[in-house]
Parts: C-alpha cells; structure tokens; sequence
C-alpha cells in the first residue's frame, strides 16, 4: 500500500513550502511510515482526489481521505498507535490544541509579514496571479508595499516567541525530553519561513534557534532536505 502525501509548491516542485504540509511529513516520519509526496500548485490542489478539499495536506492512506493537518495527526494516532505516539495522552493532544492556537494566530501572520513576497516569487505565472489577488485582498496592501514592510517584520519576529524559549529553558522540546506533535506544530512554521524567505531572525545564542536545530536534525534530517532560501 502507497501512502501519498499531497503539499504545496511554488514553481520548483521540490521546495515545498507549506507549515501545515511539514507538520504532517514529520509526524509521518515520527510514526516510521513510508509515503510518496505529491507537491502541488495552489491553483491544481481544488482538483486533487475529485475535489476532495480546497487547500493541502491532504493524506491518502489506503482508502482513507484525510484532510487538515490536526486531523491527520490524530488519525495516525488512532489508526497507528504501536508506533511511537504523537501526543503521549490526552494532555498532549490539549497541550497540541494549544500551540496550534499560537502558532497559526501569532506566529503564522508574522511570517506573512516577512515572507509573502518571496512567496509570491517562488509561483508559477498562473499561481502567481491568483496569490497577489487573494493576499492583497485579504491583507489590505499591495505586495510591493508587503515587500517594503518586511524588514520592520523581521526586526519584530524573535520576540513574539518569548513563551517558548522559556519553556525551552526547562526542556529540550515542547513535548518534553522527545519531540511531540506539539513541537512539529512551530517547527511547521518557521520552517516556512526558512524555504520561503530565509530570514535571519534569531540570535546566535537563541534557545529557540538551537531548539529549531534539533527539529530539522529529527527522523534522518528531513527538514534540511530542501535547502534555506
């Protein structure tokens, strides 16, 4: 049986680039299963599997259809659970819950903010146009004025995680002594940042930037497969 993992790519099919797509890829390395990913265009992800959702990852496992990061988190869980555990309980699931909230309502516009150009510059013409009509839509300001603001974006970024160097000050991952969905969750996002941008936000000493260093180190260093802007 083939698992395929469906994600998100600009022009060049092997930098993909989506938070969500990568916290999927390392929760499927954590539980050892094999799985073809598939990178696709945001214009082609509403004709994948019949139109089966509008936006990525999308995991098909068999005869199995699940859409939304979380929630295939939580299906490889149930559906895989002598492997080794995503959660660790109910408390990793809540402590999950919890950092998905940050990330995608702290941490996800900050990145927009520094990276949606670069974005925009990785597409291909026809992904292109759809994203420079929907982002400018939905964030009010042309991308050229985006592209202007980044750097005051960039100089604002490390302090938004103060929450969790300091919890690294107590702990190697979010999840404790060993990594948890919770910890692939923000690694998804700033490895965002890193294939899209590559902007220099940390300081050399940052207990998040070494913490970000473990997270691509995990699972045989696949998130050091596709290189930093």
């Amino acid at each position: 049986m083939t698992r395929i993992l469906y994600t998100l790519c600009g022009a060049d099919a092997d930098r993909p680039f989506s938070p969500h797509c990568w916290k999927v890829v390392l929760a499927l390395k954590h539980k050892g299963l094999d799985f073809e990913e598939k990178p696709t265009p945001f214009t082609l992800v509403p004709d994948l599997e019949a139109g089966f959702s509008k936006t990525v990852p999308i995991l098909r496992d068999g005869q199995e259809l699940i859409r939304d990061s979380f929630d295939i988190a939580l299906y490889l869980e149930e559906k895989y659970p002598d492997a080794p555990t995503l959660f660790g309980g109910e408390g990793g699931k809540a402590l999950s819950r919890f950092v998905e909230r940050f990330s995608q309502s702290i941490i996800h516009p900050a990145v927009t903010g520094i990276a949606v150009a670069d974005i925009h510059d990785m597409l291909g013409e026809t992904d292109r146009a759809y994203f420079r009509r929907t982002r400018e839509a939905l964030l009010g300001r042309t991308m050229e004025d985006l592209r202007a603001a980044s750097p005051a974006a960039i100089a604002a970024f490390a302090a938004k995680l103060e929450p969790v160097r300091q919890t690294l000050g107590y702990q190697p991952f979010l999840g404790g002594d060993t990594p948890l969905f919770a910890d692939y969750i923000l690694f998804g996002a700033l490895q965002w940042l890193r294939i899209t941008a590559g902007a220099d936000v940390f300081a050399q000493d940052d207990p998040v930037a070494a913490w970000f260093e473990r997270c691509l180190d995990l699972h045989g260093g696949v998130g050091r497969l596709v290189t930093a802007a």
